[in-house]
């Protein structure tokens, strides 16, 4: 199991701003190696309770909240990592799990025994949880990404564009899945993690960015989509 404990900052900026940060950045940070010309794709499974008590606690804005969600980088590749993203306060508290493929597709079925073949304290947390409150798939999310660290502390800043989504299909390890845009397409969300504080160089350079801090996350982004439609 890993664990990661962060802040994470996030931005709604546009195509054009991107280029020129993006440009600054990697002049004074190392590219993320699984960069390419358009980054790397990131598809991720989100698991929401009946009642969608996930997706309201992150819009009432509470404090306390989580997320859970399988992550894959290649439908192609024979695993996936369980995550579980817990907010407290300004931090972010990340742990994840590597689980194998079919295992995966088990969890996205709805099918959680699988977690019992761990030996990790967190699978079973996350088998006791998904299973008493009744955790089910929701909306799987897919976005390119192209991300920057820095040298000294491990500061890491990404940006995320064509994000799309589904409601309805579920395959996590689909070749040719069948989403839809949930965001402008000219638009990006930069997103600044780090741990403690801000490089002063990196901080000269995101003061460029004129925008105000997005609080909506990918998850809410595409859930919006269809929950604002039944309200």
């Amino acid at each position: 199991m890993n664990t990661v404990m962060r802040q994470e900052k996030k931005y709604a900026i546009d195509t054009a701003q991107g280029a020129v940060l993006r440009a600054k950045l990697a002049q004074v940070m190392i590219p993320d190696a699984h960069n390419g010309p358009r980054g790397y794709t990131i598809r991720s499974m989100y698991f929401d309770t009946p009642g969608d008590s996930d997706y309201n606690d992150k819009i009432e804005g509470l404090e306390l909240r989580r997320k859970l969600r399988l992550r894959i980088y290649d439908p192609g590749q024979d695993f996936a990592m369980l995550e579980m993203k817990q907010k407290s306060g300004p931090y972010q508290l990340k742990r994840s799990l590597r689980l194998r493929r079919e295992d995966a597709a088990g969890l996205a079925r709805g099918d959680y025994l699988p977690l019992l073949n761990y030996s990790e304290p967190f699978a079973a947390e996350c088998f006791a949880l998904m299973t008493c409150r009744c955790y089910r798939p929701k909306t799987v999310v897919e976005y390119d990404r192209t991300a920057f660290i820095a040298r000294e502390n491990h500061i890491r800043i990404t940006f995320d564009s064509r994000i799309r989504a589904s409601e309805s299909d579920f395959d996590l390890f689909s070749p040719h899945p069948a989403y839809s845009p949930v965001m402008d397409p000219f638009g990006l969300v930069l997103e600044v993690k780090y741990n403690g504080f801000i490089l002063s160089y990196i901080k000269d350079l995101l003061c460029g960015v004129h925008r105000p801090e997005l609080s909506v996350s990918k998850y809410c982004l595409a859930r919006s989509f269809t929950l604002s439609a039944t309200d």
